[in-house]
């Protein structure tokens, strides 16, 4: 019980996280809500094995992200039928600034790793930090987040 408590204080302190991650991989309401369940769910599973040897926002940024890249993986079939279908503009928060929005526009052109890191990134974490949670060396981070950039610059300047 007292786990369980434990579990839902961290989860609800560190939900921007995966809301974050969530509007990071996802469009529809639907597929948001259920992915959030998912990487809820899948952090309970492996909440008995946190050691808290790192934060539990890194763990469960890990998390998050592993199950947003699983989820997209297992649900391409049911992309590729949407697609057959005019795509509908991505949904941005409407308290994000516009230029925040024109920023988030262009993460997610991204592929989802990279998408992973930047955010990452972005909220401030190092490359250490970064390298742990996405199961990458710390000199390929480095290298990742300059082409990253480079790659965002150049989306945004062609507009």
């Amino acid at each position: 019980m007292m786990q369980q408590k434990e579990f839902l204080k961290n989860v609800t302190d560190n939900r921007g996280i995966i809301y974050k991650i969530i509007n990071l991989y996802v469009d529809e309401e639907e597929d948001r809500k259920d992915l959030y369940q998912e990487i809820v769910y899948q952090a309970w599973k492996s909440f008995g094995n946190f050691k808290a040897e790192s934060l539990f926002s890194t763990w469960l940024y890990k998390i998050s992200l592993n199950v947003s890249i699983t989820y997209l993986s297992k649900h391409h079939k049911r992309t590729k039928l949407k697609n057959e279908f005019p795509e509908a503009p991505p949904v941005v928060h409407k308290e994000l600034s516009e230029r925040a929005e024109v920023m988030y526009r262009a993460i997610r052109t991204l592929n989802e790793t990279d998408r992973g890191i930047i955010m990452l990134h972005l909220e401030g974490y190092d490359n250490a930090e970064i390298s742990e949670i996405a199961g990458i060396s710390k000199s390929n981070t480095g290298v990742k987040l300059h082409r990253i950039k480079q790659q965002l610059i150049q989306i945004l300047t062609q507009k």
